[in-house]
């Protein structure tokens, strides 16, 4: 069967063999109308052998051991027990430089109107807990009516010494203040050719010593403070103060009980008259302090000895509550007390003052006022108060019949009624921007008087701020009042001295007109030791009066340098 197979195998291919050979050359004659290649691409498809597995398992016990070849030495050491800590070394730095203090300056300046400036400002030493330095100050200008001319001068001494338990302060004050009856009636230019001069002076001096401040919930507080003064002017006038305050606080818990108490020493003397004014205030309260509130209760005695002798006793009571803390508090007062009136209020206020001046007490029987305080966020304040008060004796300025260029001091006798409107703002938009503002709204009702000569119905202050960059900066500043009343005598009054009512018919009333200051000043810093500065005042160049036939100076610009150390 094999060999037949074969033989069958062998005749196939040799006819197969000759027919392809014949196929060729039988293409190779002919002409092909047709010729193409043909390729035929397939998939790679690798064919692998079956893997052959070895199913023989290793020998566990063929294990050859390894012994490494160990040098060492034994170091013969004792053993030290020693179970103390020991104390870590800081390690030193470096000494911090010392910050060069700059609280010293000196300043000097000169500008129209004949103005001259000095001033200078020392504190001795870097020890915050001693203090003690100085200060001066001189300005004078010249102004364009006849004798306007106007002069001042300060000294002042001041120390502080911050102990263990308490605080004592002092200072002592001079100051000067030469000055003419410039006043001038328009209607009237020859009555004043020749005006008189005036130099008032002051002498005062003060001390305090108080408790410093410690978290004992029952610890007892206190301050006493004493302060005098004597003033006089160039003629006969004379006055010298005495005051001795203090007050003491126990806590107790949430409670405070307290005692303040002040006595007042004074005596004027002038050609005709001689007033002693004394005074002695007690004040008990208790003080209820707990989160969000704060109220006192007391009552304020006061007694008055001297020339005038009385005893009169008033509510003391306040009251605080906070609704949203650092935004919003509610606060209220009703109280009532004596003011001391003195011929240094009264020329600190006016100082084209008469001679032999009246001098007695205002009574202030009830005060009440309520308001709102707090803040709006980082660099917003305000404060807004509503007030009424109830007075006796106020004092009001009047123009001399004889001498109309200067002031008598009249008391409206009666009850007189203010009722008033205060507020405050602060806006500090960044480190460079600053900017604060003051409303005052007043509405006077006089008891005997038709008006209450000199006093504003409204009274608007501003100041702003602006540092441009490190070296430039500028501040501005305004005051508004609006139109005050004055009143002048037709004819010869009774002596100042023994007034008691108005007499209408010999009164005619002036109406002094309002006014706005605007000033503007600037300061260019050279670098830490120099620097430059020019301010200019009334810079809308009006010659308003804030009393009658006194007009202030018109527009007046000045400048200087300054040197601190």
């Amino acid at each position: 069967m094999k060999s037949i197979k074969y033989i069958y195998s062998s005749l196939f291919f040799l006819v197969a063999g000759m027919m392809t050979v014949q196929a060729q050359d039988k293409k190779t004659d002919e002409k092909a109308v047709v010729n193409e290649e043909i390729e035929v691409v397939r998939p790679y498809k690798p064919i692998l052998a079956e893997a052959v597995k070895l199913r023989r398992s290793p020998d566990l016990n063929d294990v050859k051991i390894y012994k490494a070849k160990l040098n060492y030495s034994v170091t013969d050491r004792k053993l030290e027990l020693n179970s103390d800590i020991k104390k870590l070394q800081a390690q030193q730095l470096a000494d911090e430089k010392q910050t060069e203090l700059i609280n010293n300056y000196v300043k000097g300046g000169i500008g129209s109107l004949g103005t001259i400036l000095g001033e200078a400002y020392i504190n001795l030493g870097k020890d915050e807990g001693m203090q003690l330095g100085g200060y001066f100050k001189h300005f004078s200008q010249q102004g364009k009516l006849n004798k306007q001319n106007s002069s001042s001068q300060q000294v002042s001494i001041f120390g502080r010494s911050i102990l263990d338990q308490n605080t004592v302060s002092g200072r002592i004050n001079f100051e000067r203040n030469g000055l003419y009856f410039y006043g001038i009636d328009n209607d009237r230019p020859t009555l004043n050719p020749n005006p008189e001069k005036q130099a008032l002076t002051l002498l005062e001096a003060e001390g305090e010593l108080v408790k410093n401040y410690t978290e004992d919930q029952d610890a007892l507080s206190y301050a006493v403070k004493a302060n005098g003064y004597l003033w006089s002017d160039k003629y006969s006038a004379k006055e010298s103060y005495i005051g001795l305050n203090g007050y003491l606080n126990k806590r107790i818990n949430s409670l405070n009980l307290g005692l303040a108490a002040s006595t007042e020493f004074g005596n004027t003397k002038d050609a005709l008259t001689s007033v002693g004014n004394n005074l002695l205030r007690l004040n008990p309260y208790i003080r209820l302090q707990v989160k969000g509130a704060k109220i006192t209760a007391g009552i304020n005695f006061v007694q008055e000895f001297g020339a005038y002798s009385s005893s009169r006793i008033f509510p003391a009571v306040t009251a605080d509550f906070t609704l949203i803390p650092d935004y919003l508090q509610v606060f209220g007062e009703v109280k009532g007390d004596v003011t001391r009136n003195s011929m240094k209020s009264f020329t600190d206020e006016n100082p084209w003052l008469n001679s032999n001046v009246l001098v007695k007490n205002t009574v202030e029987k009830l005060s009440i006022s309520a308001g709102i305080k707090g803040t709006g966020g980082p660099g917003f304040g305000y404060k807004a108060r509503f007030y009424m008060k109830q007075m006796d004796d106020m004092p009001l300025f009047v123009n001399n019949f004889t001498d109309f260029n200067k002031f008598d001091v009249i008391y409206d006798f009666g009850k007189s009624k203010i009722t008033g409107l205060e507020g405050e703002i602060s806006v500090q938009v960044s480190d460079a921007l600053k900017w604060t503002g003051k409303l005052n709204i007043d509405d006077y009702k006089p008891a005997a008087e038709t008006y209450s000569w000199f006093k504003p119905g409204l009274k608007v202050g501003s100041n702003f701020t602006y540092t441009y960059n490190k070296k430039l900066s500028f501040n501005a500043a305004v005051v508004i009042q609006d139109d005050v009343k004055a009143k002048i005598y037709t004819a010869n009054p009774v002596p100042a001295l023994q007034y008691v009512s108005p007499n209408t018919a010999i009164e005619s009333i002036v109406t002094v007109k309002g006014y706005v200051d605007l000033g503007l000043g600037a300061e260019y810093r050279i670098n830490n030791k120099f620097s430059v500065f020019a301010k200019a005042n009334n810079l809308l160049n009006k010659n308003y009066s804030r009393y009658l036939y006194y007009q202030v100076n018109g527009i007046n610009v000045f400048g200087g340098l300054s040197y601190s150390f």
